[in-house]
């Protein structure tokens, strides 16, 4: 039985959903399979329906990423991002003088350009198929010494 062969798996995965599954055969609780397999009794009806829809594909693990994105920007929301962040940040309230993902982030959903609270990530997935790019910024060090030229040319050669 395939069920069996499951339990021989080098798949962690394969072998826990076998062993529910199994167990479910045999006439135990989900409760009971949960509290002797230490998970939760969700996981194990999970494991029973998958096996019932899916047959012995459900011993495999599937992927867990959605099945298709969802568009966090609507078109408008996208092109008022791209007339945002060749700003400066002052005007829209924030004490900085450059912009992070994580500040464009919150500005954006502060100023209802986003239905909810979005992370730096999204904001540069959002930018790109605009064709635009996030770069780190470069923060170079300088000092108000008159010879600070001289003396950094000569230490780093």
């Amino acid at each position: 039985m395939l069920l069996e062969a499951g339990l021989r798996s080098s798949e962690a995965f394969t072998v826990r959903r076998s062993q529910m599954l199994l167990a479910s055969a045999e006439g135990q609780h989900t409760t009971a399979i949960a509290s002797t397999r230490r998970c939760h009794d969700q996981t194990v009806r999970n494991a029973i329906h998958a096996f019932h829809h899916r047959g012995v594909t459900a011993l495999q693990p599937r992927s867990s990423r959605p099945h298709t994105p969802r568009a966090i920007f609507d078109p408008q929301g996208r092109e008022r991002l791209q007339t945002l962040l060749p700003q400066r940040p002052r005007p829209w309230g924030q004490p900085t003088r450059g912009w992070t993902l994580a500040l464009a982030a919150e500005v954006s959903f502060a100023h209802g350009m986003t239905s909810r609270q979005v992370s730096g990530e999204a904001i540069r997935l959002a930018l790109k198929p605009l064709g635009g790019r996030w770069k780190r910024a470069t923060h170079w060090i300088t000092s108000s010494d008159p010879a600070y030229i001289r003396k950094n040319n000569s230490a780093t050669g």
